[in-house]
C-alpha cells in the first residue's frame, strides 16, 4: 500500500503539504482533486520519486513498477508506434541485451524472457492503444515530430498505458482527448489491474474510473469513499457539520472566556476558572467552513439579436477539399447545441466555419444583423498578449470601461491584486485559459462558440463556467469531452460523422452505446434504437412499454428498498454522531467526574464511524448495481 504520514512539502517557499496523511490500498482507484496550484502534480512527483519532501514519511512497496504520463514530448524522428513501445521498459531492456549478447546460454534466457513478456504481441498492443486514442492506421508509423502538441500528449498517454505497472499516475489524461477517446480510455482503465491515481477536471470521467477521492485542501489530504459525485455530497455534509460545530464551539468558548475573565481574580472561583482555562487550551480550533468557490462570474445581457443569427445552407466545409458535405444549420437566439464526433471528423472545421475564420468551399454562410461572436478555440491561449496585464488586455477590448468595473470583473475569475496588474508570462495553463474566457465574456457576445473550453481548468472553474453558461441568454455551440458540461448546458446534439452533420436524437448515454456498437464492429444503432417499443406498423406500442416499465420496476424494487433502508441507517448514524460531537464540545465532559461518560462517548463514536463506513460502502455498491441495471439494454 501507499502510506503518507505527517508529510510536509514546500516548493519555492510556498507550503503545499503540512502534516498531511493518506493511505491508498492496492487496487484502489483514487482521484486526487484540489484547486490549481494546491500541489497535486507535486504529489505525483513525490510518488514517482522525482521530488523530495521536507518532513514526515512516504512509503511505497519497493517492488512496485510505476507508470506515469509525462506532460511534455520533445520532437523526434522516432515512429509513433516505437515511441509508445518504449513505455514497456523491460521489453526494450531485453531487446538491447539480446543485441549485445554473445553468450548462447544467456541468449536463451533472454529469449525465454521475451516469451514471458509476450513480445510477439507488443507491437499489436501498441497499435491498439494508438487507435483507441484516435490515431489512424496511417499515422502510427509517422515520426513524433509530425504531430502537434496535443497529439504528442496522447502519445505520452499511450506510452504510460503501455508500461506494465502496479501504480499508474495520470495527470489530466483527458486534456486534448475528444469524447470518443475519453470513453475508450474509461474502458481501458476499467480493466487495469493495478492501483490508479488520477488528476482530472472531468467529473464524469472521475465518476466512471475512481472509487475513492483524495482532496488536497488547506495543505492537507482528506480521503473520501466513492466517486466524485459521492465526494461532493459527503464534503457538503462534512462542511455543514463543521460549520455547525464551529458555531457551537464559538458559543462555548465565549461562555468559558467570559467565566475566566469575570472570576479569575476571585479566590472562591479561581479553581473553576483555571479548569476552564485548561479546557480552552485543550479545545481544538475548528476552522470556519469556507465553501465558496474563488470563481464567480456571469455573462452580460446579449442585447439585440437577429433570428436567425447565422445560417449555413448547402455548405461544403473544409480546406482544399470538402470534409463535410451539404451542411444545413441555423443558429437561433435559443440554440444550445453540443457537437459530437471523433477527432478528425470535422467538429472544429464546422466550428471555424460558424465563426467565419474558415470560408465555405461551396454553398452559403449568412450572418444576421446583430451577430456578436465570442469564440474560444483550441489555440486561444496563444493569442493572449502575455507581456500585458489582465487589466490592460480588458481595457484594450473596452476602452470606455471604468477601471474599478474591470477589477471587479477580473475578481470573478480570481485575478486579484498583483495577478490583475502584472504581466501574464508566468501564468499556468489554467490561468491563461481563465483569462481567455474572461476576455470573451467581457466583450458581451450574443453567440458563444466554445471548442474544448475546459482544458486546463480545475473542477471549481469548470463548475463556475457550467453555471454561467446555464444562465447565458444567447446562442451556444459547444465541443467538449466534459460530459457534465454538455449535459448541463446544451439542449440538442449534432453528430459530425462520415462527412455529414446531422441531429443526434438521443442522450450522451445513447451516444456512448452508439460508439460501443460501432467500435465493436456492429452496425451503429439507428437514432430510434433508444425509443419506446414500436408495433409492427411502426407506432409506439404503449401497452408493451408500460409492461416493460412495470417489469423493470419490479426487478429494481428489492434493491431500491435496501438502498432506502441503508440511507435511513446512515441518517440515524449521522444524527447520533452529531449528538456525540455536540456532547464532546461541552467542556464539563472532560472533568474528572465524567471520565466514564467520556470513555463511553468516545467508544460509541468509534463504533458508529466504523458502522457508518461499512453501511456507506454497501450503499455505494448498491447504487452502482442499480445504475447498471437501470441503464442496461
Amino acid at each position: 500500500m501507499i502510506e503518507i504520514q505527517n508529510l510536509s512539502l514546500q516548493r519555492g517557499g510556498k507550503a503545499l503539504l503540512e502534516q498531511a496523511s493518506l493511505r491508498i490500498n492496492p487496487g484502489e482507484r483514487v482521484a486526487l482533486v484540489g484547486a490549481n496550484g494546491s500541489g497535486k502534480s507535486s504529489l505525483f512527483a513525490l510518488l514517482a520519486g522525482e521530488l523530495g519532501f521536507d518532513g514526515g514519511e512516504l512509503s511505497l512497496p519497493p517492488t512496485w513498477q510505476i507508470a506515469q504520463m509525462r506532460q511534455e514530448v520533445t520532437a523526434s524522428d522516432r515512429p509513433a508506434v516505437d515511441y509508445v513501445i518504449d513505455g514497456h521498459r523491460r521489453f526494450r531492456e531485453v531487446e538491447a541485451a539480446i543485441a549485445e549478447c554473445d553468450d548462447d546460454h544467456r541468449l536463451a534466457e533472454l529469449h525465454g524472457e521475451l516469451d514471458t513478456l509476450r513480445a510477439y504481441q507488443i507491437r499489436s498492443d501498441a497499435e491498439r492503444l494508438l487507435q483507441g486514442l484516435g490515431f489512424s492506421q496511417d499515422e502510427i508509423d509517422k515520426p513524433v515530430s509530425d504531430f502537434s502538441g496535443g497529439w504528442r500528449i496522447r502519445l505520452n498517454l499511450a506510452q504510460a498505458l503501455m508500461c506494465p505497472s502496479d501504480l499508474l499516475l495520470l495527470d489530466e489524461p483527458t486534456n486534448h482527448l475528444d469524447m470518443d477517446a475519453c470513453l475508450w480510455l474509461e474502458g481501458w482503465l476499467a480493466r487495469y489491474p493495478g492501483t490508479l491515481i488520477l488528476i482530472s477536471h472531468d467529473r464524469d470521467f472521475i465518476d466512471a474510473c475512481c472509487d475513492h477521492v483524495a482532496h488536497l485542501e488547506h495543505h492537507t489530504l482528506t480521503r473520501y469513499r466513492g466517486n466524485y459525485s459521492a465526494f461532493e455530497q459527503q464534503r457538503a455534509e462534512r462542511l455543514a457539520q463543521q460549520q455547525q460545530a464551529y458555531e457551537k464551539q464559538q458559543a462555548v468558548r465565549a461562555h468559558m472566556e467570559d467565566f475566566v475573565r469575570r472570576f479569575r481574580a476571585k479566590a472562591t472561583k479561581a479553581k473553576q476558572a483555571q479548569s476552564r482555562l485548561k479546557a480552552l487550551e485543550r479545545m481544538a480550533d475548528i476552522a470556519p467552513a469556507h465553501i465558496d468557490s474563488p470563481f464567480r462570474f456571469k455573462f452580460y445581457e446579449p442585447g439585440a439579436m437577429s433570428d436567425p443569427l447565422l445560417t449555413l445552407s448547402q455548405a461544403e466545409l473544409g480546406y482544399d477539399t470538402p470534409l463535410l458535405h451539404q451542411v444545413n444549420l441555423s443558429i437561433h437566439p435559443t440554440t444550445r447545441l453540443g457537437l459530437l464526433g471523433a477527432n478528425g471528423a470535422g467538429k472544429s472545421t464546422l466550428m471555424k466555419t460558424l465563426a467565419g475564420t474558415l470560408p465555405v468551399l461551396a454553398g452559403q454562410r449568412q450572418e444576421g444583423e446583430h451577430w456578436r461572436l465570442g469564440y474560444f478555440h483550441q489555440h486561444q491561449l496563444e493569442s493572449l498578449d502575455l507581456s500585458a496585464s489582465p487589466l490592460l488586455q480588458l481595457q484594450r477590448a473596452r476602452p470606455d470601461a471604468r477601471e474599478q468595473e474591470i477589477r471587479n470583473f477580473l475578481g470573478g475569475f480570481n485575478f486579484r491584486g498583483e495577478m490583475a496588474d502584472g504581466d501574464c508570462l508566468a501564468f499556468s495553463g489554467g490561468e491563461k485559459a481563465r483569462l481567455a474566457l474572461a476576455l470573451i465574456v467581457w466583450q458581451r457576445p450574443n453567440v458563444l462558440l466554445l471548442d474544448e473550453p475546459t482544458n486546463h481548468l480545475d473542477l471549481d472553474m469548470c463548475q463556475a463556467l457550467t453555471q454561467a453558461l446555464q444562465e447565458f441568454d444567447g446562442a451556444l455551440v459547444v465541443i467538449s469531452h466534459d460530459r457534465h458540461l454538455l449535459r448541463n448546458t446544451v439542449d440538442d446534439l449534432l453528430l459530425v460523422d462520415a462527412g455529414h452533420a446531422s441531429p443526434f436524437d438521443g442522450s450522451l448515454d445513447d451516444y456512448r452505446q452508439w460508439l460501443l456498437k460501432r467500435n465493436s464492429g456492429e452496425a451503429p444503432p439507428s437514432q430510434n434504437d433508444t425509443a419506446a417499443p414500436t408495433s409492427r406498423s411502426g407506432s409506439v406500442d404503449k401497452k408493451l412499454a408500460r409492461q416493460q416499465a412495470a417489469a423493470r420496476r419490479a426487478e429494481l424494487a428489492p434493491l431500491t428498498k435496501e438502498v432506502k433502508r441503508l440511507e435511513t441507517e446512515m441518517e440515524r448514524c449521522a444524527k447520533r454522531l452529531a449528538a456525540i460531537e455536540a456532547a464532546l464540545l461541552d467542556a464539563s465532559i472532560y472533568d474528572d467526574d465524567n471520565k466514564a461518560k467520556l470513555t463511553e462517548l468516545l467508544t460509541e463514536q468509534g463504533q458508529l464511524r466504523e458502522q457508518n463506513d461499512n453501511t456507506e460502502e454497501r450503499w455505494l455498491a448498491l447504487q452502482e448495481e442499480l445504475e447498471a441495471l437501470s441503464t442496461a439494454d
